[in-house]
């Protein structure tokens, strides 16, 4: 799937792993929503600076540390509001929190938010209509074939990519916290955790 315009993925290091943070933008009203930070943020800035954009939001996937290393950098630089789910909710001056099935606009993008927990208390799934494709920023709840851990709650992540990532359109494009980018009808193909 290619996104002429709107989306933008990156990856950065941590320790000896990397983590995946991403921008979408409203190209006509210049307005962006990050998803994430990973561990530095400095890319993405350039991108925000160099489109002229004004960061409204930052949405945070979950509370790891790995995805969220450089909040204070870009939260600071840019001015953005910070939420999270009000299952995880994040220590950061300010950070508003939202309830599952909320709907926020950037532009003419449309972010509800998915409670997708299991690898974490709050893990959300963010589903983005507005774009070329369906996006879905699933952070750790998902991995090309692959999908969120936990050594405690793995039922409830099992239950939760089910009922609430497998239902959405199968052009769905997955945006995961690690990885490459995936689709919906991808992993109900080749997933081995949720291939039908």
């Amino acid at each position: 799937p290619d996104f002429p315009k709107g989306f933008a993925a990156f990856n950065t290091a941590y320790g000896d792993i990397t983590v995946n943070s991403y921008l979408i933008w409203d190209p006509r009203a210049r307005i962006a929503a990050a998803f994430d930070t990973g561990a530095n943020c400095q890319s993405m800035l350039d991108l925000v600076n160099a489109e002229k954009m004004a960061l409204r939001y930052i949405f945070l996937t979950h509370t790891h540390p790995d995805h969220i290393a450089a909040l204070a950098t870009l939260a600071t630089a840019t001015q953005a509001e910070v939420w999270s789910s009000e299952l995880e909710p994040v220590d950061y001056p300010g950070a508003k929190f939202f309830k599952e099935n909320v709907h926020f606009h950037v532009g003419t993008i449309a972010v509800k938010t998915l409670f997708t927990f299991g690898h974490s208390p709050g893990m959300t799934t963010y589903y983005i209509t507005g774009l070329s494709w369906p996006l879905a920023v699933v952070g750790d709840s998902l991995f090309s074939s692959s999908m969120g851990g936990s050594p405690t709650h793995f039922a409830e992540q099992f239950r939760n990519n089910k009922e609430k990532i497998l239902t959405l359109p199968r052009d769905t494009v997955l945006a995961c916290g690690h990885g490459p980018l995936t689709t919906l009808a991808q992993e109900k193909q080749h997933n081995p955790f949720l291939a039908q």
